[in-house]
């Protein structure tokens, strides 16, 4: 009787290390950026932060317990790394009514219906974060302002910087953009409070090689050149570069959403496509849409043609030279 090979779902990693223990690096490389949101945002958002990992955790247990009857996932982390990322997406004071709905979104619809693991074609975080954003777009865009244990005097609530772009100008917005935007912004969610901290958990993925540096760099590239051929046109209409790069979502879509081993390619040069076809949707969105920023949007998009991406730029074989 031949042997059986058992193949389990994608990711496969050429590597000793596991499923836990890469996500226990990416935890670690989100830490700066959770500490500085908890400094920044107190109580509020320890609560967020708590209630999205566990509502992920326990939404991943039940649905492997009760309905896919097979041994609980919940021990590689993914769950965990899931929540923290549906977390930095979401406004500090969000009702925790609307955390456990995104959960069950992002671990229930996104990735448990597709297999788990592995299998699903969508980031999980980002599907909960924009069907919460169609759905609750009151709650979703008012941001709280920074008032935690570190106190920021400057700060107010309800609108991001992005979102001042509309109200103020382009010119005025631009304005309020300076060197302390990387240790710190004027409103947002936690992963747009710090995009220092966040770049120092990208760093350690590279160091780790636990991402490869493809994907990021070709959306900061994208939008750079974009913002900057814009902001040279018409200065007053539109935002120059360091402001694109610095305020919204970008930082963490770019370094923790974007490279998600299972819905990126697996090519690089097909990363650098992918990461382009990010920034281009990203800038067109900020640029010339009803929504002040894109980023989410521009990723689930492009989740959709990775398959193709994947058929146009061939991975080598192994063993082939």
């Amino acid at each position: 009787m031949a042997d059986s090979y058992i193949v389990s779902g994608n990711p496969h990693w050429h590597a000793p290390v596991s499923t836990r223990k890469i996500m226990l690096d990416v935890i670690i490389a989100l830490s700066p950026a959770v500490i500085v949101s908890f400094l920044f945002y107190g109580w509020s958002e320890i609560f967020v932060m708590l209630e999205s990992i566990a509502f992920c955790v326990l939404t991943e247990w039940a649905i492997t317990k009760f309905l896919m009857k097979k041994p609980s996932t919940i021990g590689d982390l993914s769950a965990v790394v899931t929540g923290i990322l549906l977390a930095m997406t979401l406004p500090a004071d969000m009702p925790w009514w609307i955390v456990l709905i995104g959960a069950l979104v992002s671990i229930g619809v996104a990735k448990m219906t597709f297999g788990g693991i592995g299998q699903n074609i969508f980031n999980p975080a980002i599907v909960g974060r924009v069907f919460l954003l169609i759905s609750f777009p009151a709650q979703m865009t008012t941001w709280p302002a920074p008032n935690g244990f570190i106190k920021n005097v400057d700060a107010f609530s309800g609108a991001t910087l992005l979102q001042q772009v509309q109200l103020l100008g382009a010119d005025k917005a631009e304005a309020l953009v300076n060197f302390g935007t990387l240790f710190e912004n004027i409103g947002g969610s936690a992963g747009e409070i710090s995009a220092l901290a966040l770049l120092v958990g990208w760093i350690y993925l590279l160091c780790r090689k636990v991402v490869k540096p493809w994907i990021t760099i070709s959306i900061f590239a994208t939008v750079a050149i974009i913002a900057g051929i814009f902001h040279s046109v018409d200065p007053m209409t539109y935002t120059g570069p360091i402001f694109n790069l610095l305020t919204g979502g970008i930082i963490l879509g770019s370094c923790f959403m974007a490279n998600d081993y299972v819905t990126s390619p697996m090519n690089d040069w097909g990363g650098v496509i992918y990461g382009f076809g990010i920034g281009f949707i990203l800038m067109m969105i900020r640029y010339f849409g009803s929504y002040p920023e894109g980023m989410a949007f521009a990723i689930l998009i492009m989740n959709m043609t990775v398959p193709l991406i994947n058929r146009a730029f061939h991975q080598r074989k192994y063993g082939r030279k």
